[in-house]
């Protein structure tokens, strides 16, 4: 937890990871000439790898998930409890914990009253997918299929969820993909100027239009639902403008489009409240979670539903075809839900939505001044401990910096100790956001280090 470990001769452990280990997200070439990264331990908000390097994690687990910081005795007690009395059965049963957290999570969730377990954000996004047309074919004969989904959105990593993946860059080389998805213009008012017809005044509605506008070109009579993550997160952190989401949501309800909220990275409480949409005043039918449900002490994902989608499953019980046949395997694992329960009594207990919103703004104010000192910095942008940064060459021009300056950063923060991300095989010719995620525990001074690491990283890379 210090930097100092129990085995201090981790070469075996190096030459067997580079032997074997399929890492993510990586290009391996270079590892012929130098090491993995490896983590070896945790504790709060920092890491420490290999070397006794210490870091400060900036992007809670390099993915946005491990929201209550590392070393929590609690959840890890909470797990190895669990497993010695029931690790595992398949979901067609209930446990304990399951039961217990789908009661704790609900209390969260108001309008929402069924919980779905699965091992992971995609998987949880494809069973929402799965459901919509499952009712499509119930209800509309088969026709009411299509599932619209939003450009710079990213729902998961399966064939289907890359068919409803707004990243061109993450799709490329993936296709062909699953038919039936229909995307629908971003609403990044900050690029607003790319789009035909966008609006000085009250770019959120129009934005929230454009959904129409496809709905009524694919027809209405086609379109099932429609999945959008609260914030965007991979493709540049997009808060939605203002306006934006209630025309959303009387969109949807006008053309009897199901609407599903991907909160794999902004749910149980990464923007200041347990869900992202709940900023927002809408009233989903599918809501998705992974990340931040366990903060990664145990794998789980849940896809949470209302009582109306619910009961659509069960109307006619002499059909044998009238339920969700589906199964996820590890969605029966006891770990994920225990370790949940846990998670989010620590949310509760320390308050960190309020820390999480009392931070943000804090965090917020801080990149805004190192705007000022930056001309790099185009954009600063997020809700709550998720935060980007838009670089770019010219602020009028808003033309994007080189996306090798921008990983130059990320290099030059991590040389500091400090570990910041940034968008990464998304948007051709637009990953140049800085991304920043520090878990819901973050104070003042680990912002503070964030920002000083970055100031010091754009004022050598920019020079």
């Amino acid at each position: 937890m210090d930097g100092t470990y129990s085995q201090n001769d981790l070469s075996h452990v190096v030459d067997t990871d580079k032997a074997h280990v399929w890492h993510h997200l990586v290009q391996h070439k270079a590892f012929e000439t130098k090491d993995p990264n490896i983590i070896i331990e945790g504790k709060g908000m920092r890491v420490w790898n290999q070397a006794g390097k210490e870091h400060l994690d900036a992007v809670s687990g390099g993915v946005w998930t491990v929201n209550v910081g590392y070393g929590r005795e609690r959840i890890a007690k909470a797990v190895y409890d669990q497993l010695m009395r029931l690790n595992y059965f398949a979901g067609a049963s209930g446990s304990v914990p399951g039961a217990l957290f789908a009661e704790k999570l609900i209390e969260k969730m108001p309008g929402m009253t069924r919980v779905y377990y699965t091992n992971s954000g995609s998987e949880a996004n494809e069973k929402a997918f799965k459901m919509i047309r499952q009712i499509a074919h119930k209800r509309y004969g088969g026709k009411k299929h299509k599932i619209l989904y939003r450009d710079r959105d990213y729902h998961g990593t399966t064939i289907g969820c890359l068919s409803a993946g707004g990243q061109d860059e993450r799709n490329a080389q993936y296709g062909p993909f699953t038919p039936g998805f229909v995307r629908v213009p971003h609403c990044l008012e900050y690029r607003k100027h790319e789009q035909d017809g966008a609006p000085v005044e009250n770019y959120g509605v129009w934005a929230a239009e454009q959904i129409e506008k496809v709905i009524l070109a694919e027809g209405p009579d086609t379109v099932g639902g429609l999945c959008l993550e609260p914030v965007t997160a991979g493709g540049g952190v997009i808060a939605p403008p203002d306006g934006y989401w209630q025309k959303v949501q009387e969109i949807c309800r006008k053309y009897d489009v199901l609407l599903h909220i991907d909160e794999v990275v902004c749910g149980v409480g990464r923007t200041g409240t347990w869900f992202g949409y709940q900023h927002y005043g809408i009233e989903p039918d599918f809501v998705t979670m992974a990340k931040g449900v366990a903060s990664g002490y145990a794998a789980i994902a849940c896809m949470v539903t209302t009582e109306r989608v619910f009961e659509m499953f069960k109307d006619d019980a002499t059909d044998p075809m009238n339920y969700f046949r589906d199964i996820s395997t590890f969605g029966g694992c006891t770990a994920g839900p225990a370790a949940a329960i846990e998670n989010m009594a620590i949310i509760e207990e320390e308050d960190l939505l309020g820390n999480t919103t009392a931070m943000g703004d804090y965090m917020l104010d801080q990149l805004s001044a190192l705007a000022d000192r930056h001309k790099v910095i185009g954009d600063v942008r997020g809700k709550g401990l998720f935060l980007g940064a838009e670089l770019v060459t010219d602020r009028q021009s808003k033309e994007v910096v080189p996306e090798t300056q921008v990983q130059a950063v990320v290099a030059d923060c991590m040389a500091q100790g400090v570990i910041i991300g940034a968008t990464n095989r998304s948007v051709p010719g637009r990953n140049n956001t800085l991304c920043f995620s520090p878990a819901l525990i973050a104070t003042k001074d680990d912002i503070d280090e964030i920002v000083s690491a970055v100031d010091g990283a754009l004022g050598r890379i920019f020079a």
